[in-house]
């Protein structure tokens, strides 16, 4: 059975007040909060562990070598990857992203190649391709989302032509919440010679992942959403991909070999971890990965099911507030204005008086903001450890931003 009271003990975070009310952390799709056991790891591994990886050849080397090296693996479980070598190991999903963007489609993509994108992709997901589109005349296609924020596979699928080149698509949108069915575009797109990447920071928290089932080339993860540290994450890469990818950035560990005249690469996924990485970052996101396991990612997507519908209903009954997106089967991720005039700052504003913690702004989902027809929106996303109650305690906090800015 679910005990998301036993889990919130183990958040040391949550039992603090803010503005002398109690914490409801609702700010997840930025940012989650850490589990004890990882801070402790993290901790354990700056007191009583650290040393540089790989070559050290004493004790603590050894050690810390082996802690960051099985996190390979636990990632690898945690996506259902069939090889932890198809695992690359970097600072979170913008990198991964850009990896495979000067990496693999750099070298390969000519003017007129076309990449297709939703219209509610992350600016780390659009902004890698801008890149190509200005330096080497790619086209960017868009396909945009549903009245009711839903993404049609079929209208990606659409989209297509013998000029398409990639898709890149979130699995979950993280405004609107919307799970998009990533599977359905990867297999028919790869039917046609086109590679999928999937923007995961926000999919692979609420809901259990199968990279092999999905088929894609590529899928990127972050760690700080997934109740890991900032600076850690990771990018599976099909094996035939990794082997088209060139290096994206050169320094040591990514060589076997290097003299005046030549450089000899290291194997994949060696080949593609330039410099010292983010060891003790890394070694966290494998404990937060094993956290998030032995809790089940089913029950966790359960758990988060039941909040988005309490939710749903909490908001029905609330006419003056405008709900952006509610396509079946989204994630716990609400975004939300006012009627009115009200900026999405202010009612930011006023609900971390009474405590709670929501993101204002635009959400790094510029062309989104734009179809939408609005420059703000207030979010509210949920974890695994959020309440009933404390969707109460919003909903009072949203019914006083009205009152006050009405």
């Amino acid at each position: 059975m679910y005990d998301v009271h036993k889990i919130r003990a183990d958040f040391p975070i949550l039992s603090r007040e803010v503005n002398g009310k109690p914490l409801v952390y609702l700010d997840n799709g930025a940012s989650a909060q850490k589990p004890k056991v990882v801070i402790d790891a993290i901790s354990r591994a700056y007191g009583d562990e650290y040393a540089n990886v790989h070559r050290g050849l004493h004790y603590l080397s050894n050690l810390a070598t082996e802690k960051y090296e099985n996190v390979r693996g636990t990632i690898a479980r945690f996506l259902g990857a069939a090889d932890e070598n198809e695992i690359i190991l970097n600072s979170g999903t913008t990198e991964g992203i850009n990896m495979v963007a000067y990496g693999w489609a750099m070298p390969r993509f000519e003017a007129g190649d076309e990449i297709i994108l939703s219209v509610m992709e992350h600016h780390a997901n659009i902004v890698p391709w801008h890149f190509l589109r200005e330096r080497q005349g790619v086209v960017l296609k868009w396909v945009d989302v549903a009245a009711d924020g839903s993404l049609d596979p079929q209208a990606v699928i659409d989209a297509i032509t013998p000029k398409t080149k990639l898709i890149a698509i979130t699995q979950c949108s993280n405004v609107l919440g919307t799970m998009v069915d990533v599977k359905a575009i990867t297999h028919e797109a790869q039917s046609r010679g086109v590679a999928v990447l999937v923007d995961g920071s926000q999919g692979a928290v609420h809901a259990p992942v199968d990279v092999t089932e999905i088929g894609c080339d590529f899928y990127a993860i972050t760690g700080h959403k997934l109740y890991g540290p900032s600076g850690s994450g990771a990018i599976y890469v099909k094996k035939e991909r990794m082997a088209e990818m060139r290096p994206f950035i050169g320094g040591g560990d990514m060589i076997k070999e290097v003299s005046k005249d030549t450089v000899i690469y290291n194997d994949p996924p060696m080949k593609f971890e330039a410099g010292t990485p983010g060891i003790v970052q890394t070694i966290g996101l494998g404990v937060a990965l094993d956290y998030m396991m032995d809790v089940g990612m089913e029950n966790i997507a359960a758990h988060e099911t039941m909040l988005r519908d309490y939710a749903r209903e909490k908001f029905a009954g609330m006419n003056w507030l405008n709900i952006q997106g509610d396509a079946p089967g989204k994630a716990a991720i609400f975004s939300m204005t006012l009627a009115g005039a009200a900026h999405a700052h202010d009612i930011s504003t006023i609900l971390d008086k009474r405590g709670v913690a929501v993101r204002a702004g635009h959400h790094c989902a510029g062309p989104l903001m734009e179809h939408l027809g609005v420059s703000a929106t207030c979010r509210a996303s949920f974890g695994m450890y959020n309440t009933t109650e404390e969707i109460d305690v919003l909903v009072d906090a949203l019914e006083l931003a009205h009152e006050l800015l009405a």
